[in-house]
C-alpha cells in the first residue's frame, strides 16, 4: 500500500506539472496583462513606460520562459503577488481556503449522512411508494441548478421569513460560533440539495445490483436478519462505485462551491477565483485553480485507499 500511494503522488505531482503549464497558458493567453491595465488606468503612463515595466517583469520575454521562471519560485514557495488585495498570494489563499473547507465539509457529511440511507431504503423495496418518492427527490436534486436554488432559498428564508441571513461569513461586530453556523446554513443546503440527489440514486441502483448476488440469497438461506445482509453483506460491495462518483464529484463540488460562494456571498476560494479572474490577477487566479486541482487529484487517490478498506479483496501489491 504504501507503494501504491508513493506511485500515485508521483502520478499527482506529474499531472499537477502538466496542468500548471496548461493553466498558466491559458492565462496569459487572456487579453489584457497587468501593466496594459495600469497604463488604461494612468495617462501620464508613456508607452516607453510600458515597455520598460514589462522587461523589468518579464513579460517581453516567450511564454514558456516565463513559466519556468514561475515554476522555480513557486517550487520555492512564491506564488507572486495578488494585485487585487496588495498581498502575497498565499497569504490571501490561506483564510479563503480555510472557509471553503468548513462549508464543503459540511455540505460533504450532511450529503452522504442522507444520501446514503435514503439508497439504501428504497434500494430493499424497489417499485414501493417510497422507493419512487426518492426516484422523485433525486430526479429533482439533479435538475435544479444551484444558483436558482440558491435564490429561491434567500428568498424565502431570508427575504420572506426573515430567519436566516442573505449572505457574508459573519455578522460585523459578532462572529461568534452560533452567528456563523447562522451564515453557514442557506450555502450548505444549496450544496447539499444540489448533490444529494445523484449520490442517492447511485447508492440505490449499487444496491439494487448487489442484493440480486448469488450469495445474498445464499446469506439469506443461512439465516442471516436483514439487517446484517444490509450492512455486513451488501453495503461494503454497493460502496466500490459510490466512492469512485463520490470522489469524481469532489471536483463539480468544488466548482459549485464557486457558484455558491458567488451567490451568498461567502469568501471562499471560489468567490476568489472568480474575482481575480474577472480582475486579471494573474498569480491569484493561478495559484487557486492549482489548488483545486490538487484537490481532485487527492480526493481520487483517498478513493483508491477507500476501495481496499470497503473490500478487503482489493490490494495494491
Amino acid at each position: 500500500m504504501t507503494r501504491f500511494i508513493l506511485r500515485r503522488l508521483v502520478q499527482a505531482a506529474l499531472v499537477l506539472a502538466i496542468m500548471s503549464f496548461i493553466i498558466y497558458a491559458l492565462i496569459g493567453l487572456m487579453p489584457g496583462d497587468p501593466i496594459d491595465l495600469m497604463i488604461a488606468s494612468d495617462p501620464h503612463l508613456s508607452a516607453a513606460d510600458a515597455v520598460r515595466l514589462k522587461a523589468l517583469y518579464g513579460l517581453d520575454r516567450p511564454l514558456f520562459e516565463r513559466y519556468l521562471a514561475w515554476a522555480q519560485a513557486a517550487l520555492a514557495g512564491d506564488f507572486g503577488y495578488s494585485r487585487l488585495y496588495a498581498k502575497a498570494a498565499l497569504t490571501v489563499l490561506a483564510p479563503r481556503l480555510g472557509n471553503t473547507a468548513i462549508l464543503m465539509g459540511a455540505s460533504f457529511a450532511l450529503t452522504l449522512a442522507i444520501a446514503l440511507p435514503l439508497g439504501i431504503a428504497a434500494a430493499r423495496r424497489p417499485g414501493s411508494a417510497f422507493d419512487a418518492m426518492v426516484n422523485l427527490l433525486g430526479f429533482a436534486g439533479i435538475s435544479v441548478p444551484s444558483f436558482w436554488l440558491a435564490l429561491m432559498l434567500i428568498l424565502v428564508f431570508a427575504v420572506a421569513l426573515g430567519l436566516l441571513p442573505a449572505g457574508g461569513i459573519a455578522t460585523i461586530g459578532d462572529g461568534g460560533i452560533l452567528d456563523r453556523l447562522t451564515h453557514l446554513a442557506l450555502p450548505v443546503a444549496t450544496l447539499t440539495l444540489a448533490s444529494v440527489g445523484g449520490h442517492m440514486r447511485y447508492m440505490r441502483g449499487a444496491m439494487i445490483e448487489t442484493l440480486q448476488q448469488d450469495y445474498i440469497r445464499t446469506a439469506r438461506a443461512k439465516g442471516a436478519g436483514e439487517l446484517g445482509v444490509l450492512l455486513h453483506h451488501a453495503l461494503r460491495n454497493a460502496l466500490i462505485p459510490v466512492i469512485t462518483v463520490v470522489a469524481l464529484s469532489f471536483g463539480s463540488l468544488f466548482s459549485g462551491a464557486l457558484v455558491t460562494e458567488t451567490m451568498f456571498a461567502y469568501p471562499g476560494m471560489g468567490k476568489l477565483i472568480y474575482d481575480s479572474v474577472l480582475g486579471n490577477d494573474f498569480n491569484l487566479a493561478l495559484a487557486g485553480l492549482l489548488l483545486a486541482t490538487l484537490t481532485t487529484l487527492l480526493a481520487n487517490l483517498a478513493a483508491d485507499i477507500a476501495y481496499a478498506a470497503a473490500d478487503p479483496r482489493i490490494t495494491y501489491g
